[in-house]
């Protein structure tokens, strides 16, 4: 009876493993292809100039602003207004309530970088 037993556990383990292994294989068929060199330029934008109210909250805001992760996967922007990058790029260099003005703060292809990048949902 334990011969069968010890066998039954190996065969279990050996089951699970398999599993896992099927399970990590089928989740590397979703891995996203890597930032494209504006993505890269507007990642580095959105954590210089963006990230320390958006995410870190290291500023100590009271009110903590919107979560930008993923803005684009709503119709949308959390003000409410459509999620079009026009939208938001006239929240960015406009303002909007207590987010101050970025107008003179990006160029054209600043700006492009930056709503490129956010379309990648922040990764």
């Amino acid at each position: 009876m334990i011969f069968f037993d010890a066998f039954f556990t190996l065969r279990r383990k050996a089951a699970l493993a398999a599993l896992f292994l099927t399970s990590a294989a089928i989740a590397g068929c979703h891995d996203q292809p890597p930032l494209t060199a504006q993505e890269m330029d507007g990642k580095r934008l959105y954590t210089g100039r963006c990230a320390h109210c958006h995410e870190d909250n290291d500023l100590a805001l009271k009110k903590v602003p919107p979560d930008l992760h993923g803005v684009f996967n709503h119709a949308n922007l959390p003000s409410g207004a459509p999620a079009t990058d026009a939208q938001v790029r006239q929240t960015v260099l406009a303002g909007k309530l207590m987010m101050p003005s970025f107008a003179g703060r990006f160029s054209d292809d600043q700006m492009a970088a930056l709503l490129a990048y956010l379309h990648t949902g922040l990764r």
